[in-house]
């Protein structure tokens, strides 16, 4: 089934005339057009994509399936449209601003609207052959610019220092930009789950914790790795030691039918068991692909299932403040027969 197939079966599933797609990503998976402006209107007869003359020759060229409309005013052109073909409920994808909202509104006055919610991130899930080979190169950029960090850090060298190597370097081997603000937190403050690269320098005997990723071909890699400088305090040794056995539990048991519940609880059993179930503060991962964070999440009690071609994070942590933190996190494809990890950085515990 074609992509713009199963968008139809989706609306008709709906009971939708007509979707309009207006996410930049939902509008390149669907006609491999990548721009600044752009819509798509998708009807059960024909599919359209409008943009400016900026962009018309571009989309003419790559959205071989869509009629291009040129145009600075999408929403007046489908009005036009939509009455052409006597549409009536159409659908539109929830994350529009309230100003978009009201334009639709005002604009397409004659049909009714009705919001959607992961309308096209819903099939993003799946992954192509192709998609799940760009996501390999996306990871496999992420990897060396991890080993080429471990020998750049010294002590003396700031977050900010560390996070713009791993910036430049993913975009010296490929990479088109970074897929979120790298984050580098040492020291005590790696016991921020999210702590944002600043000036601190690195000391002898912090803990480093390194998330980062990269854009390859518009697919994203999300790696999280945690190393050490000079040595290691038995408590943050114990620490990774717990992190490493459930980030392995959960690579593990990874394979279609494992419940996302279960999916989660591999790795929150293992923490809790060592007694630091409330210092393991956030979801196990999340889908990757087009978008650095997508569907599918994986809430402790979902009875969804893990299907084959997805490609998700696996990323448990341990943060005790004023003490630090590490969290180990990979970028698994799920397979037919398991599943197979494509971020191959070393997990093992490195003292630099």
């Amino acid at each position: 089934m074609t992509r713009l197939s199963s968008v139809r079966a989706r609306m008709q599933a709906e009971a939708l005339d007509a979707v309009i797609i207006t996410n930049l990503k939902n509008i390149y998976y669907l006609s491999g057009f990548w721009g600044t402006a752009g819509t798509i209107l998708v009807t059960q007869k024909a599919q359209y994509l409008l943009t400016d003359s900026r962009y018309s020759i571009a989309a003419r060229e790559v959205a071989v399936d869509f009629d291009i409309v040129e145009t600075r005013e999408a929403f007046v052109e489908i009005a036009k449209l939509l009455k052409k073909e006597a549409v009536s409920l159409v659908g539109f994808e929830d994350g529009v601003t309230y100003a978009e909202f009201q334009t639709m509104q005002s604009q397409l006055a004659g049909v009714t609207l009705k919001a959607t919610t992961n309308f096209i991130e819903v099939l993003r899930q799946i992954k192509s052959p192709s998609e799940i080979a760009t996501i390999k190169k996306a990871c496999a950029i992420s990897d060396q610019a991890f080993n080429d960090l471990l020998k750049f850090v010294e002590p003396g060298k700031t977050e900010i220092e560390i996070a713009n190597f791993l910036d430049f370097k993913m975009r010296d081997l490929g990479a088109s930009g970074i897929s979120f603000d790298t984050i580098v937190a040492s020291g005590k403050r790696s016991a921020l789950p999210h702590g944002r690269a600043t000036h601190k320098p690195i000391d002898f005997g912090d803990t480093v914790t390194v998330d980062f990723g990269c854009y390859y071909d518009h697919y994203a890699s999300d790696m999280t790795r945690t190393f050490f400088v000079g040595e290691a305090s038995p408590q943050m040794q114990e620490i990774y030691q717990v992190v490493q056995k459930a980030q392995r539990a959960v690579t593990d048991v990874s394979a279609p039918g494992l419940t996302f519940g279960d999916y989660d609880r591999a790795a929150r059993d293992i923490i809790e068991a060592a007694g630091y179930g409330q210092a393991f503060s956030h979801g196990i991962g999340h889908g990757l692909g087009l978008d650095v964070h997508e569907i599918p999440y994986f809430p402790k009690t979902s009875q969804e299932r893990l299907v084959e071609n997805l490609v998700i994070t696996n990323e448990p942590g341990i943060y005790v403040e004023n003490i630090g933190g590490v969290r180990i996190e990979d970028d698994l494809l799920i397979t037919s027969q398991g599943v197979e990890v494509l971020t191959k950085a070393p997990k093992e515990l490195i003292i630099l």
